[in-house]
């Protein structure tokens, strides 16, 4: 009798331990910050239905935060780095469509547009990759670089020994990579060469003992920006990672079809504020002096803007900015993606601009290299083309270019993907620009992409069987927790 009153005793002591705790993981999903009601939503059916397993995956999956020392540390640096360049910078005279969505651009990291730049897309990756070598080995004073994946494939040691023959020179080379998209760089002996050849070396988000590291902090907040700065006034911004387009650590999806820009002028000036702050949050050493320099605005040039988002910086700042592009469209909308998981606001906006007349062209890839999110961008389908928007699959591999473009007159460019990950969680970094030659160049690629791509019928999505429907919408109704 006492073995079975002591069992009942410790078992309902369990029980009422487990509900408070689901209690408290409740009242923190549902308190936490940056977060949708959608996903505070998810987050508590989640909890309440997987007792214990809910608290679990809450933990390791559901906190937008890093670790505190990190975010103290950002939010200082936010504060005390400079946000403009030294000199009188007259804001440019923008098109009266955009203003608002360079406002919005802007407002993320308190920069301000500045005209005088001019940029260059370049044709493929390897040319991407063939620019950069030549700008590195033309480097007199210094070369940035800050990759979330950096292969040991040719392309990526092409650019490690460009960067050590910039070094034995005296250029002062300093390289940033992600401890995770990067972990097949940090345990090859190309970086010990890289380091050993004077290039100072920072690590993002480096975590040695995962599993312990788990309880400190989220370790799936990623820095996914992809940041060149060479001697102050040029920089690149797209989506290639430092690696060949065969991609080999996912080689059956290849090739990867990127786009990067190169682009000189003033604008230069704050993706190398964002690399100065990632730099020193990380464990770089102060370099902020780089940044007392004035900039010189040319005569001409198109009006630009960066901005760098991530979990504690303008969490909205990449939908925002997205959702303002599409309301100002007139006449047509082109998408490129790779992830398409979207907020609920930004799906809305997306088939309201269809809806009023403007064309829009979402583009994505036919077979994505996450198959969860594979399906869950097709939960999205239905209503896209009941809206008017036009779907189109691209097949020779895995488009990863991440565009948005309005009228052939403004762009969004740069390392976001129109999913949760990258609105919430990753570190991001983007550039909005108003030029009716720029924009048309990176038009024209985005044809060549479309030319590439199957279109998606209504009557297609409509045979879907119901097993497919439902796996599919299935995992669509997980997206708030993406």
């Amino acid at each position: 009798m006492f073995e079975i009153s002591w069992a009942i005793t410790w078992g309902g002591t369990w029980a009422v331990l487990l509900v408070l705790l689901d209690i408290a993981t409740i009242a923190r999903a549902v308190t936490r910050e940056h977060r949708s009601a959608a996903s505070r939503l998810a987050w508590v059916v989640v909890i309440m239905s997987l007792p214990l397993v809910g608290v679990i995956a809450y933990f390791f999956l559901g906190d937008t935060s890093s670790d505190r020392r990190s975010d103290k540390k950002l939010k200082d640096l936010r504060r005390e780095l400079p946000k403009r360049p030294k000199g009188d910078m007259q804001p440019p005279e923008l098109p009266l469509l955009y203003r608002q969505s360079f406002a919005r651009a802007a407002s993320v990291n308190g920069f301000q547009p500045v005209a005088g730049n001019r940029a260059k897309v370049t044709t493929d990756s390897n040319e991407s990759i063939d620019w950069l070598i030549a700008d590195i080995d033309a480097a007199r004073a210094h070369v940035h670089l800050l990759f979330y994946i950096w292969l040991t494939d040719r392309n990526g040691t092409r650019v490690a020994e460009a960067l050590m023959r910039a070094a034995a020179r005296g250029v002062t080379c300093r390289v940033i990579v992600d401890g995770l998209g990067s972990r097949g760089l940090l345990a090859d002996p190309l970086w010990r060469k890289m380091k050993e050849a004077g290039i100072e070396t920072v690590v993002a988000f480096a975590f040695r003992f995962a599993p312990l590291a788990a309880f400190f902090r989220r370790l799936d907040i990623r820095n996914h920006r992809k940041i060149i700065v060479i001697d102050h006034d040029t920089t690149y911004v797209g989506s290639q990672n430092c690696s060949d387009a065969a991609f080999l650590v996912k080689k059956k999806f290849a090739p990867w079809v990127d786009i990067m820009m190169r682009i000189s002028g003033p604008v230069a000036w704050q993706s190398q504020r964002l690399f100065v702050s990632d730099w020193m949050v990380n464990g770089g050493t102060d370099i902020s002096d780089i940044l007392q320099r004035e900039t010189p605005v040319p005569d001409d040039g198109f009006p630009a803007v960066v901005a760098g988002t991530g979990p504690n910086i303008s969490v909205q700042g990449v939908p925002d900015m997205a959702q303002m592009l599409l309301a100002s469209a007139q006449e047509e909308v082109v998408i490129t993606t790779p992830y398409y998981v979207p907020s609920e606001a930004l799906q809305q906006q997306i088939c309201a601009t269809a809806v009023r007349g403007v064309r829009v062209r979402l583009n994505v890839p036919a077979n994505n290299d996450s198959h969860f999110v594979g399906f869950a961008s097709r939960s999205f389908y239905r209503a896209l083309l009941k809206a008017g928007v036009e779907i189109h699959e691209f097949q020779p591999g895995l488009l990863h270019a991440k565009i948005l473009t309005v009228d052939g007159q403004a762009a969004l460019v740069g390392s976001p993907n129109l999913d949760r990950r990258s609105f919430d969680l990753n570190y991001e970094n983007s550039m909005m620009l108003a030029d009716p030659t720029t924009v048309g160049a990176i038009v024209e690629k985005q044809e060549l992409f479309l030319n590439a791509s199957l279109p998606v019928s209504r009557k297609k999505v409509e045979s879907w069987s119901i097993t497919r429907r439902v796996l599919i919408n299935t995992v669509g109704m997980m997206a708030p927790l993406l």
